[in-house]
C-alpha cells in the first residue's frame, strides 16, 4: 500500500506551491465571508430582540396604567 503512494506522480515543489497558496486564500475568504454573514445576522437578531422588550415594556406599561385606571373608578 505504502509502495502506491509513494510512487504517485508528485507536482514539482515550485509549481504546486502557487496552488496551495491559492486554495488557503479560498479557505480564508470563504471563513471570513461566513462569518460577515453570521455577524450580521447576530446584529439584526440583536435588534429585533431590542425592539420586542421595547415593546413588552410598553405593554406592561399600558397595563399597569390600565389595571390603575380600573382601580380608581372602583373606589
Amino acid at each position: 500500500m505504502s509502495l502506491l503512494i509513494a510512487s504517485a506522480p508528485e507536482l514539482p515543489l515550485g509549481t504546486s506551491g502557487k496552488y496551495v497558496a491559492a486554495a488557503y486564500i479560498v479557505f480564508v475568504v470563504l471563513i471570513l465571508v461566513y462569518v460577515a454573514i453570521m455577524a450580521i445576522r447576530a446584529q439584526r437578531l440583536e435588534q429585533e430582540l431590542a425592539e420586542l422588550r421595547r415593546d413588552v415594556e410598553e405593554a406592561k406599561a399600558a397595563d399597569a396604567s390600565a389595571g390603575n385606571r380600573e382601580t380608581e373608578a372602583v373606589l
